[in-house]
């Protein structure tokens, strides 16, 4: 089940760098996104503020296994501030609408472990709009993960065409959370409930 913690306090200290310094790994090193680095080791950006939330997956020892970064609509996002040429329609927002980013499977799993993680991490998510009352989750995905995200058995869309921005293809889209959505999950074979800890930025 999700955990709600304090970043102030040692565990979710710790386990915040771990999520930064993986991101970095997957994002700028394998990915190679032109994005900030902090101290050579952390990925950070403008959008790592105080309304972000987190939603982390680690070992019992605090090793970084995946984790998402969730942000609220009610304000600037990545959608709506670089990308909003993906969408065909009005970008959703509101309070009842949060953008999923950074959505990072630790490089050093193999793909059974991945696909496990990747599975909790879904299932989390569910979890957290749930008990915060979020109906829609909006993010852009690279075609792969697109096609992906789109077979999880939730009800998601894409809202607009894939398009080529800066070198890389991108496409918007917008997936719906309601009470039967993790029989939705169950049905679709996505499995691994429910093992993250949910920490929100100082």
């Amino acid at each position: 089940m999700l955990r709600d913690i304090q970043v102030k306090t040692q565990a979710a200290d710790a386990a915040m760098r771990a999520m930064f310094e993986a991101r970095k790994k997957v994002f700028v090193d394998l990915l190679q996104w032109d994005l900030p680095v902090l101290a050579g080791r952390y990925e950070l950006d403008q959008f790592d503020h105080p309304d972000a939330h987190y939603l982390i997956l680690s070992e019992t020892d605090g090793t970084h296994l995946a984790s998402a970064r969730l942000l609220p609509t009610t304000g600037p996002h990545l959608l709506d501030s670089h990308f909003a040429e993906l969408t065909d329609e009005p970008i959703p927002h509101g309070p009842a609408v949060y953008e999923i980013t950074r959505f990072c499977l630790d490089r050093t799993l193999t793909a059974i472990q991945r696909r496990e993680a990747r599975d909790r991490l879904v299932r989390s998510m569910v979890d957290f709009a749930l008990e915060h009352r979020i109906t829609t989750y909006t993010g852009v995905a690279e075609p792969a993960w697109l096609r992906q995200i789109l077979t999880f058995g939730w009800s998601a869309r894409a809202l607009g065409a894939v398009k080529s921005i800066n070198g890389m293809l991108l496409a918007a889209l917008r997936i719906e959370i309601a009470p039967d959505t993790h029989a939705r999950l169950d049905r679709a074979g996505i499995v691994g409930r429910h093992a993250c800890l949910h920490a929100e930025a100082a």
